[in-house]
């Protein structure tokens, strides 16, 4: 079973820049897909970005797609989330989530491991 450890949230003014890790431990990294969800106050849990297991397929919600780009480097089991030009309606507490899946999945309801998560927070 492996285990997520997110890092990299904090807060950062609007047009900002913040980069997210997410570390695995416990499983065979390249064995997962990995994704990016965010939830903000009051709001469910969506989609922002995820990647296949070699990197080679990436995917972006509307609403991230050309700010965001996510990244592995499955020599060091870790996912990244690049995040620019970021806006107040960014704020939200990120997860990063795995799964074993062939294809890539876009519903949080198909990832069974997740980390703790990481506040980012942009002002106006």
């Amino acid at each position: 079973q492996v285990q997520l450890v997110e890092s990299g949230g904090g807060l950062v003014q609007a047009g900002g820049s913040l980069s997210l890790s997410c570390v695995a431990s416990g499983g065979i990294f390249t064995d997962y897909n990995m994704g990016w969800f965010r939830q903000a106050p009051g709001k469910e849990r969506e989609f922002a970005a995820a990647i296949n297991w070699s990197g080679g397929v990436r995917k972006y919600a509307d609403s991230v797609k050309g700010r965001f780009t996510i990244s592995r480097d499955n020599a060091k089991n870790t996912v990244y989330l690049q995040m620019n030009s970021l806006k107040p309606e960014d704020t939200a507490v990120y997860y990063c989530a795995a799964v074993r899946m062939y294809y890539l999945s876009l519903t949080s309801s198909a990832y069974p491991y997740w980390g703790q998560g990481t506040q980012v927070i942009v002002s106006s």
